[in-house]
């Protein structure tokens, strides 16, 4: 197996503060906004900061689902919520948290521990939460 890989993403300036990401690998587009914090406008595309707190959570995700099969644990479903902290530090803004709070349904009590190693191993392993400088809280929460 390569140990390197490469992805690409195409960003077209469309107008204004507006943006549309792409890849020449993938068919759908996301459409990019930075609104001026001074615009009373509504918010109804993804930031930046939107992309990168996703990253993180995508990354714990396929991380998860890894680790889950290499493990052969078996669960019922997977979701998540991340929430970013942005901060003014020294006069600059920087993305310095995210609290990911993943939540794993299982169907039995004994996959309990196993469960919950399997998250903190998917956190450890996860390429882009390791090559990022913020701080990274993983709150999980296992259901039974």
């Amino acid at each position: 197996m390569n140990d390197i890989h490469y992805y690409e993403v195409n960003l077209l300036w469309n107008s204004a503060w507006q943006g549309t990401l792409s890849s020449s690998v993938i068919a759908s587009q996301i459409d990019v906004e930075k609104i001026p914090k001074s615009s009373k406008k509504l918010k109804d595309k993804w930031t930046p900061e939107h992309l990168s707190i996703a990253a993180v959570s995508s990354c714990l995700m396929s991380t998860f689902l890894l680790v889950a099969d290499n493990s052969k644990l078996k669960f019922i479903s997977f979701e998540s919520n991340a929430v970013g902290k942005i901060e003014k530090i020294d006069s600059k803004f920087s993305l310095t948290e995210i609290v990911l709070k993943p939540t794993l349904f299982i169907a039995s009590i004994q996959n309990e521990s196993k469960a919950k190693l399997v998250l903190e191993m998917s956190e450890k392993a996860c390429a882009f939460a390791n090559s990022i400088k913020t701080k990274i809280t993983l709150e999980s929460i296992i259901t039974i």
